[in-house]
């Protein structure tokens, strides 16, 4: 009974989170476009994933968050646009892949470091995590697949021809940054309030987390 119990406040957290995702994409409230910048804030339900319920929902909410990411390269996204128009299977592992594998390596960290999940840094690792790998993984899939194309080339010569580490940081720049700061304090916060009040409401019916 007790597992009955667990599987269906698993998979009922990982169905809201889901709509979560899903939710600040139709919105328009996870993908943030303003005449200077553009960033997004998908990430924070991936890591409350990952930290609440493991590794697997962390890749699995990573992947959901991947869909929308390639969705918006559907008309969306200038930059989407011309990837897809490049080679659209290569920009579907580009938009899902890194999200997929940031999301399972949120989880990892945390579980690593949640030998005592009252403290601080297990959360804060996890979260800043998120920003900074979905960075490195969608930044390395990007040079990957597309970095000896013409448009990139192009893109890499009107930023000066600078290095590939000159080419990332110009690419990622305030962004990046914006992104690292929204997930390290908004996720942390939100991630460890969630998760002792998800534990508490667990011990109350005899559950283990």
């Amino acid at each position: 009974m007790k597992h009955r119990l667990h599987d269906v406040r698993y998979l009922v957290q990982l169905a809201v989170l889901t709509a979560l995702l899903l939710l600040l994409e139709i919105t328009g409230l996870g993908y943030i476009k303003t005449p200077v910048l553009e960033f997004t804030v998908m990430q924070v339900p991936v890591i409350l994933g990952a930290i609440i319920l493991g590794p697997g929902a962390g890749a699995l909410l990573g992947g959901v968050f991947g869909l929308t990411s390639f969705w918006e390269c559907f008309g969306k996204s200038a930059f989407g646009m011309q990837l897809l128009a490049i080679d659209p299977w290569a920009t579907a592992v580009v938009c899902i892949v890194p999200r997929l594998l940031m999301g399972l390596c949120c989880g990892l960290i945390f579980r690593a470091l949640a030998a005592k999940p009252r403290k601080l840094l297990p959360f804060a690792a996890a979260s800043l995590s998120g920003a900074l790998l979905n960075t490195v993984f969608f930044m390395s899939a990007l040079l990957l697949f597309f970095g000896a194309t013409p448009y990139l080339v192009g893109l890499r010569a009107s930023l000066g021809g600078k290095s590939i580490l000159g080419f990332v940081a110009a690419m990622v720049g305030v962004q990046g940054v914006l992104e690292a700061v929204i997930c390290g304090v908004l996720g942390t916060a939100i991630a460890k309030a969630v998760f002792i009040a998800v534990k508490k409401g667990g011990n109350a019916t005899g559950e283990k987390m």
